[in-house]
């Protein structure tokens, strides 16, 4: 029954992304005129309600199955290496080894130093669908390709050289014509893959308005040591279960969005200068409806100024977030947010949308701008108990034991003591 329970869970998680890919769908037809436009915006919206269904009826066997409280799989055993007996001998070598010492499958380097001087000439060689991990090194470079890692491609680990060292650029954005999720100059879709010591970019400017430097649809993702560099819309978590540790995320609008159950440990937002007429806004989550199991989670992050926009932060002001969809979660907590943020704290969507449903909690931070005594007043901004938000660490929110305590990374299960970044190279 354990892993009935487990599997039910998995389902939850599987369905919001279908729902959520379902709605993208529906954005791109926003502007569509005709018979033929209007007869698909009524074919995905009776998909979406489907699929809605379908998420009704697993939450209440989960609800069930909760009652019953049965074990659930988060518990794995553990060999004397510390390491899950599940895992392989491959895989169990990589993890002891840890990036740097293990030996890549394939080396790209610009410097003609590896097998391809591209990474997309690499991924040629990653076995479809196979559940042995596969490592290739990207070593130091500016790498100006647009990357897929495709759903067919799982169990990727990608490793650079450091995250301003090992860099993957593009240029795509909305201005020029290309819909908001197509302009990534990096996409990790294949379940559990894994980067590190990796940065990526999106270098359109401000002017050019959304333009994604990484999309992540990949569940049971991983992002250590890596850096995320744009303007609007710079990280799209789009969705499933996905794992950010000692990250980088700069950007102005809206620059870490999405629908994804996702958790920053340790992470930097670093607020960049936008055009003169713009707000900056830390974050849009974009849940469509109460039963999915996804928000945005910083826990012991750094929410701060780049230098040449902190002398603007009175007049380009700045907020935490903003509802892109009508149940919009996002959890702030034990993270030190700096002055730059307005004492008002969030910002609305559109008028009064989705200040009701959404969800949103600032818990035990510090600094200048994480004083609540003058935030906006919204049905949505909750007061949670030190008990509740423990729903929302790592272990229980995305069953982060399973899949993040092997990879031999930083990693904390619950609350942590205290803040402790690695700076980034």
């Amino acid at each position: 029954m354990g892993e009935v329970k487990a599997f039910v869970e998995d389902l939850k998680v599987w369905l919001s992304g279908a729902m959520t890919y379902e709605d993208t769908c529906l954005d791109g037809f926003e502007n569509t005129t005709g018979e033929a436009g209007e007869k698909m915006k009524q074919f995905l919206k009776s998909s979406q309600q489907l699929t809605s269904n379908g998420l009704a009826m697993v939450t209440e066997l989960s609800k069930t199955l909760g009652d019953l409280q049965l074990p659930t799989l988060g518990r794995r055993l553990m060999g004397e290496d510390g390491i899950s007996e599940w895992v392989s001998d491959t895989n169990r070598r990589l993890l002891q080894a840890g990036p740097p010492a293990v030996k890549p499958n394939v080396v790209v380097a610009q410097d003609g130093s590896g097998k391809y001087k591209t990474i997309n000439e690499a991924l040629a060689e990653i076995p479809k669908k196979s559940n042995v991990t596969f490592v290739i090194h990207v070593k130091a470079g500016i790498y100006e390709e647009h990357v897929v890692i495709t759903k067919a491609m799982t169990h990727v680990t990608m490793y650079g050289d450091g995250p301003t060292k090992t860099v993957v650029t593009g240029s795509l954005n909305y201005v020029d014509g290309i819909q908001t999720f197509k302009t990534a100059s990096f996409a990790a879709i294949g379940a559990n893959f894994f980067a590190r010591d990796m940065g990526f970019e999106n270098s359109a400017g401000p002017t050019k308005h959304q333009a994604v430097a990484l999309r992540v649809q990949s569940d049971r993702s991983i992002f250590y040591n890596c850096r995320m560099d744009g303007y609007q819309d710079t990280l799209y978590t789009q969705t499933h279960r996905q794992f950010y540790r000692d990250c980088v995320i700069t950007g102005t609008i809206d620059f870490v969005f999405g629908n994804a159950a996702a958790v920053f440990q340790n992470c930097q937002l670093v607020v960049r200068k936008p055009m003169d007429n713009q707000q900056c806004i830390v974050t849009a989550q974009g849940r469509l409806e109460e039963r999915e199991p996804t928000a945005l989670v910083f826990q012991s992050c750094h929410f701060t100024s780049d230098p040449a926009y902190y002398p603007h932060r009175a007049v380009n002001k700045a907020y935490l977030g903003r509802p892109w969809k009508a149940y919009s979660r996002t959890i702030i907590m034990q993270s030190k947010i700096d002055d730059l943020i307005q004492p008002e704290g969030w910002l609305p969507w559109m008028g009064t949308f989705g200040l009701d449903t959404l969800f949103y909690v600032e818990f035990q931070n510090t600094g200048p701008g994480a004083d609540k005594s003058k935030r906006v007043e919204w049905a949505g901004i909750k007061e949670i108990t030190p008990q509740q938000i423990l729903a929302f660490t790592p272990k229980p929110f995305i069953d982060g034991d399973a899949w993040i305590k092997d990879k031999g990374i930083p990693y904390s299960s619950n609350m942590m003591l205290e803040r402790s970044r690695t700076p980034v190279q």
